[in-house]
């Protein structure tokens, strides 16, 4: 039995070479709210995090463009870079997920650039763990209890 559940869309990460092209469309024209900034070298992102809705509904889109776009990981390669889901309990999920089989990326359980706790299933299967999510990144999210109680 699974011992977690999939609460609903945390976030939809788009990338591209131009931030501010995406900032014009999803903020100027879309009307999206921008909440915060995040830069990492080591995963090679300049993204402005905006949201729709509000409380635990909201969403999340986040801009992203690389600091060079010669580097992996491209984050602007696909431009749909990765989709985020709510999870109960992102511990026990990994445990198990793991248990059946899903290949991980590198890095763990870790905060992400909205602060919560994330990790992040391959999109690409390999001998050790062959099931993935089958060319789309997902991105797990550890859900505050405010978006717990208000999915559950």
């Amino acid at each position: 039995m699974r011992p977690f559940k999939v609460l609903g869309i945390q976030q939809i990460a788009v990338g591209g070479l131009n931030k501010s092209k995406l900032a014009n469309f999803w903020v100027d024209i879309m009307g999206l709210t921008k909440v915060n900034t995040f830069q990492s070298v080591s995963e090679n992102v300049d993204e402005d995090i905006l949201r729709i809705g509000k409380g635990p509904f909201s969403v999340e889109v986040d801009i992203m463009q690389p600091l060079d776009p010669d580097k992996k990981p491209k984050v602007h390669e696909p431009q749909l870079n990765h989709i985020g889901l709510w999870i109960d309990d992102l511990k026990s999920c990994v445990e198990w997920l793991t248990s059946q089989g899903v290949r991980f990326t590198p890095g763990g359980i870790r905060k992400g650039a909205a602060g919560y706790d994330v990790c992040f299933i391959h999109p690409k299967g390999n001998d050790e763990f062959p099931l993935c999510s089958e060319g789309v990144l997902v991105e797990l999210v550890q859900a505050p209890e405010d978006v717990i109680k208000a999915l559950s």
